[in-house]
């Protein structure tokens, strides 16, 4: 009995020594696992940083670009409403020389004339001023 148990202590510690060594192999296993994915995740926070910063230089590009396009509409839309008071003058300045050519040929082709705009005072003595001399050529005519 004597020489049993040193065997069996000894025989159960090369056990545990053995279960050791696989749980020391299995946990460098995971350990090399682990090392791998931060590895790889500090890889992926790379490229996320990477991708960050190109779609930050294209939202800056695309902010510029949007500016710029909101200055030239502008300048367009300023062009296009002059262009636009310019026609309108010159459509109502080609109407009124219509209504005058339509008056020189006798009224054949008038159109119905817009309501008469209503006298000042210098059209009314200048109108005044043109019958008195008509009048006074006709009295010395006659008196002549």
């Amino acid at each position: 009995m004597i020489n049993i148990l040193p065997l069996t202590i000894e025989s159960l510690v090369a056990i545990l020594l053995l279960l050791t060594i696989l749980y020391c192999t299995r946990l460098n296993e995971q350990l090399k696992r682990l090392k791998a994915n931060g590895t790889s995740m500090q890889q992926t926070i790379a490229e996320l940083i990477t991708a960050t910063e190109s779609a930050e230089r294209a939202i800056a590009g695309l902010k510029a670009t949007v500016q710029e396009a909101d200055e030239t509409l502008g300048e367009r839309l300023r062009v296009a409403e002059r262009y636009s008071a310019e026609m309108r003058h010159s459509a109502a300045a080609g109407a009124e020389v219509l209504q005058r050519l339509s008056r020189i040929a006798g009224g054949r082709f008038a159109e119905p004339e817009p309501e008469p705009a209503r006298p000042d005072a210098r059209s009314i003595v200048a109108a005044a001023q043109a019958f008195a001399e008509r009048t006074r050529a006709r009295v010395q005519g006659l008196a002549a």
